[in-house]
């Protein structure tokens, strides 16, 4: 694992100040996170992805959902993996799975990064936008830590796709990070990120993603013409209008 020169203008808040970070704290004169302050500091590259032992470390995993990814293909199912890369989600059957994904083998992943997150641990010093929201929501002393304790905490849900699913999982653990300075992300935020900066594991994560969409939408056009895209439409926009107004409109109907 080597090292590499981070500029103060990347996206990074370098802000982890526990035991694995105390070599960017001593590159400070103040031990609060302050990005006017960071000029240069030198970080650890994070581990290898290694798809072939199906190893994401730091990384958001995505798999199709089959049916719902048929008609609506950024729709899927989400998990989040540990530092070492064993992947994490949360499935139908309400229990947290341990190194695999409900629905198949991971086709897409998004690489997050540790050092982009609050870990004030036992401390009060906090480097995120909200302190007082991430100490309600919970925090944690490690990336690890934060997946555990998630773990706990749905330990005790039911699985719900509508209300409480993989994503609500995931949204739990970045929040209790407190990635990139916010406790408070939520379920489309998550759908946004897969789906604009997920990067395929390879050429058959990409048709896997959408080769079923493509040939459900030639054979219903075939069959039915365009009455087919008229359901189609009004399916996409009742089952998306769901999460966003869950998320936004009606805060509290979404487990996120």
């Amino acid at each position: 694992m080597g090292m590499r020169v981070v500029g103060a203008g990347e996206k990074f808040r370098l802000c982890h100040f526990n035991k694995r970070n105390d070599t960017l704290a001593k590159e400070m004169d103040n031990p609060i996170c302050d990005e006017k302050q960071i000029t240069k500091v030198t970080i650890p590259e994070l581990p290898l992805v290694d798809v072939k032992n199906a190893r994401f470390p730091y990384c958001l995993v995505w798999t199709p959902l089959p049916v719902i990814a048929w008609l609506v293909p950024f729709l899927g199912h989400v998990g989040i993996c540990r530092e070492d890369g064993i992947i994490l989600d949360y499935g139908i059957t309400s229990n947290v799975n341990i190194n695999r994904l409900e629905f198949g083998s991971t086709a897409k992943y998004v690489r997050l990064h540790p050092y982009q997150c609050c870990f004030p641990g036992h401390s009060s010093i906090h480097c995120c936008k909200d302190a007082s929201c991430h100490m309600e929501r919970g925090t944690s002393m490690s990336w690890d830590d934060a997946l555990n304790k998630t773990i706990q905490l749905f330990s005790n849900k039911s699985y719900n796709f509508f209300t409480c699913n993989c994503h609500s999982f995931v949204v739990h653990c970045m929040n209790r990070m407190a990635f990139q300075g916010s406790p408070k992300w939520n379920l489309i935020d998550v759908m946004l990120i897969v789906l604009f900066k997920g990067q395929f594991v390879n050429i058959g994560g990409f048709i896997r993603a959408y080769l079923p969409f493509v040939v459900v939408m030639t054979f219903g056009h075939v069959m039915a013409g365009w009455m087919f895209f008229y359901a189609w439409a009004m399916f996409t926009f009742l089952l998306v209008g769901w999460f966003t107004n869950g998320t936004y409109a009606f805060r509290g109907i979404i487990d996120c």
